[in-house]
């Protein structure tokens, strides 16, 4: 099977077979570092860790946030579900869109990710 090139985000060409499984990963709590480090020369998949970045940032202020509301009966809990299922929600659109060669930016913290300089 040849090898798929698509255009990609500033229309530069490269492979995005290799780049998608590592974007993937990227969405995946704390292993956002290895194509972080790994794909230094893929726009594609530093796109997608950065977000990844962004993404484990914010599961760790709200393991914070839920320390410190989730022992509030229902209304902290309701907070803490609600937190958990949003940012679940974006692990798993974002490795979908990474592994289906898409770029997706995040609603509200894909913003932080444009301006990360890593």
């Amino acid at each position: 099977m040849p090898e798929e090139k698509k255009t990609d985000i500033d229309g530069v060409i490269e492979n995005l077979d290799e780049s998608k499984v590592l974007a993937a990963i990227g969405y995946i709590s704390i292993l956002c570092f290895v194509p972080l480090i790994l794909a230094r020369d893929s726009k594609f998949a530093q796109f997608h860790a950065k977000q990844g970045l962004v993404l484990f940032i914010a599961e760790s202020i709200a393991m914070f946030v839920s320390a410190v509301v989730g022992w509030i009966p229902i209304i902290g809990w309701l907070t803490v579900l609600v937190m958990y299922a949003l940012l679940l929600v974006f692990a798993i659109i974002g490795l979908l869109k990474a592994l289906a060669g898409e770029k997706w930016e995040m609603p509200y913290l894909g913003k932080y990710a444009k301006n990360l300089k890593v």
